[in-house]
């Protein structure tokens, strides 16, 4: 709770009121919040004022002229004051984290989950694509980076559960909807960059720049985390503070030296300050190995020791990153995030490695989300897997069979694939179809609970999907 005089110090008020929250949806608001009228790039608060009254608001911070019967305060620009009124109203929570940003086309989630691990839940928060979560507590999001009227919020609440640091997915989109305009990052890292999200960026040189955003929001003293393997690692360098780097080749500060891969592990040798560690990591996949390596080298420029941070890796768990179902079957199961080109070749390589007979992959693609990259995800799907089922993945609004036709447009002289517009009844086919020692993938959505259907957001999970398919299929 805070009065209103606590947060408008800079304003003369002639009332003075004391507001449960602040909300700028009005399909949020509950009995006593502030409803503040910002402006989107396609929607104007302003238009929900009475649905926001309705609701139970107690008061209005508004840009126009308005006729309510409930008190409000006109200012010259509410988007310019969201930050301000935030901090206020949580006091300041920021000021009392570390934050460490996380960026890339792939990659952001496991590398922000491992860094929470190696720091330690019990004083280091996440926030990103699995929700929000310490050690104290676990909580679903909306977004991958949430809005300003959230992020406080969770600062607060994070400071409140004893953490001194919080790892957040820093996505492209949240910079260019400003979400992250005056947050300022102990360290900034980044796991590469592909060609991605164009829908919204329209070129990669924005998606770039957006990238680079990050870095241009480390505090003086901080350090950026970069990747010299990465095409694009010379794009960063002239906004890049402190510069530490990880990679493969003797030049960085933190390299790969070598990797064992199996099938429940990957055993590998890392060389930092000259010095060679063994190392047996749960992650796997060559490039599970780099998102390890941009974690310790996070971990390690925080202050912590590298004896401390190599204790914690076998505690590693990323949910809905190489998920194993197993109920017992005798082929392989396995569900992953995986749905840029890039993300999903690098995994079908690591799986065609292992000693698996055939590979069954379920995959669709978003609707009325970046269409450009589907063709190349229906050709690397078609050329690695023995057998391919494009299903749907979040069609929103969009034609499905105009999806599965730019998914198959670039697959020339190849029988290997089906059309299974049901994502459920895909599942279930890829799992009847495996024979011993075969390998079932499921990528696109990892651990969501949801699919997003027409207008609806409707509960499925690709976990217990497969798990339900598998059980079904042992019990005949």
């Amino acid at each position: 709770m805070k009065k209103l005089s606590e947060l408008f110090k800079d304003y003369p008020l002639d009332f003075d009121l004391e507001i449960k929250g602040i909300k700028t949806s009005s399909k949020e608001v509950e009995e006593g919040d502030l409803f503040l009228c910002i402006k989107g790039l396609n929607v104007d608060r302003h238009d929900y004022i009475d649905d926001a009254i309705k609701r139970g608001a107690k008061a209005l911070v508004v840009s126009k002229d308005v006729n309510v019967d409930i008190p409000y305060i006109k200012v010259d620009d509410t988007n310019a004051i969201v930050d301000e009124l935030y901090r206020r109203f949580y006091d300041n929570p920021q000021d009392e984290l570390k934050i460490i940003g996380i960026t890339g086309t792939d990659g952001k989630t496991s590398s922000a989950t491992i860094i929470q691990t190696l720091i330690g839940a019990d004083i280091c928060g996440y926030i990103g694509t699995n929700g929000y979560s310490c050690a104290k507590f676990r909580k679903d999001t909306n977004n991958t980076t949430p809005d300003k009227d959230k992020l406080y919020g969770y600062f607060r609440e994070f400071v409140d559960a004893g953490c001194k640091y919080v790892v957040m997915e820093a996505s492209s989109e949240a910079f260019f909807y400003h979400r992250l305009d005056n947050i300022t990052f102990e360290i900034g890292a980044i796991s590469n960059i592909t060609s991605e999200h164009l829908n919204t960026h329209k070129t990669l040189d924005n998606y770039i720049d957006c990238k680079k955003e990050l870095f241009r929001k480390i505090k003086d003293g901080g350090y950026s985390i970069l990747n010299k393997d990465d095409k694009h690692f010379v794009d960063l360098l002239d906004v890049a503070k402190k510069p530490l780097t990880y990679g493969r080749t003797k030049d960085n500060d933190l390299y790969i030296k070598e990797e064992k891969f199996y099938p429940n592990k990957t055993l590998l040798n890392l060389i930092y300050k000259g010095k060679e560690y063994e190392i047996e990591s749960p992650l796997l996949g060559a490039f599970n190995s780099e998102n390890l390596a941009l974690a310790i080298l996070t971990s390690l420029a925080l202050g912590f020791k590298i004896s401390d941070i190599i204790k914690k890796i076998s505690n590693i768990n990323i949910s809905g990153r190489m998920d194993i179902v197993d109920e017992g079957q005798d082929f392989y199961c396995l569900v992953d995030y995986a749905h840029t080109p890039n993300g999903i070749s690098k995994l079908l390589e690591f799986t065609k490695s292992l000693e698996v007979k055939r590979s069954i992959v379920v995959i669709g693609q978003a609707g009325e989300r970046d269409p450009y990259k589907r063709k190349d995800v229906g050709r690397i799907v078609a050329d690695y897997a023995d057998l391919a089922i494009f299903t749907y993945e979040d069609p929103r609004n969009e034609d499905l069979d105009n999806i599965f036709k730019m998914m198959t447009e670039d697959i020339l002289d190849k029988d290997n694939y089906i059309i299974i517009k049901d994502r459920h009844e895909a599942i279930e086919y890829a799992i009847n179809q495996a024979n011993r020692d075969d390998m079932v993938m499921i990528l696109g959505k990892g651990n969501e609970t949801y699919q997003k259907i027409g207008n609806e957001k409707i509960y499925f999970n690709d976990i217990e999907e497969a798990k339900k398919a598998i059980k079904k299929r042992l019990n005949r």
